[in-house]
């Protein structure tokens, strides 16, 4: 088991990161533990990646993850262009992986992720105990020369404490870029509390091929705890587009 005190560099990750509206802003709150407040908007964000080969990481060696959580408000992060986000769930294919994030508080389970680029088509795709519960559909271009850069800030909570993190990132964002669809599959699921509105509404959103960032060294114990509740389950649900500004979050 890698030591979950020790910082983690992955390079040249395949991501796709947006945020959106949801479709049930109370049960999006109700996901956010005492210490900690939502945006007033209950602004979700959604990370899938993937990580080719062992080379491109420090330790983890090669896998796939989804995290999805809420936004917030009142814990910036560093620049305070980019608010802190709250861990809801941890989707992760390395079992490496697995046990260095839950060492650290994420709400971890097993499964995979998929991005799938076929000319200016993306595909993504979650999977969890072999079942599919979330599909975004985007059009993307071509990478060019902008990079961009800067922070975020996850929450967790261990042994009845929130920990808080900042995670340096740099990406090169294609261009252009839309985000068609996102479809959360399972109504079962607890995940599909934080499905999206209808029509969508995105925040912010980018899909970069070419995505670097750290797992910092340190957790700094934050003030507050309290359970999430688990979500209803709710219709199938799955919403076309009516937004999308491209480029590196404002709001996630």
């Amino acid at each position: 088991m890698l030591d979950p005190a020790a910082p983690q560099l992955v390079v040249n990750s395949r991501t796709l990161y947006f945020s959106w509206l949801p479709a049930d802003p109370d049960a999006v709150a109700a996901l956010v533990p005492a210490g900690l407040r939502p945006r007033s908007d209950r602004q979700v964000f959604l990370n899938q990646y993937i990580v080719d080969d062992e080379t491109q990481t420090s330790g983890f060696g090669a896998y796939s993850l989804t995290y999805l959580g809420v936004s917030l408000t009142g814990v910036d992060a560093p620049g305070g262009l980019s608010p802190g986000g709250w861990w809801t769930h941890y989707v992760a294919s390395s079992h490496t992986v697995r046990e260095y994030a839950a060492a650290r508080g994420a709400p971890v389970v097993t499964g995979r992720t998929s991005i799938e680029v076929r000319g200016d088509d993306l595909v993504s795709m979650t999977e969890a105990d072999g079942a599919p519960l979330i599909r975004a559909r985007c059009r993307v271009g071509e990478t060019g020369h902008v990079i961009s850069s800067g922070h975020h800030r996850y929450f967790t909570r261990r042994d009845g404490q929130l920990l808080s993190a900042v995670y340096p990132f740099v990406a090169e964002p294609v261009a252009p870029f839309e985000i068609e669809s996102v479809e959360f599959l399972e109504p079962g699921h607890p995940m599909y509390a934080l499905r999206p509105a209808n029509p969508l509404t995105i925040h912010f959103g980018y899909y970069s091929p070419r995505s670097s960032f750290a797992y910092p060294g340190g957790l700094s114990v934050y003030p507050g705890s309290s359970a999430p509740p688990s979500a209803p389950a709710r219709p199938a649900h799955q919403v076309p587009a009516n937004l999308v500004r491209s480029g590196l979050p404002s709001g996630s």
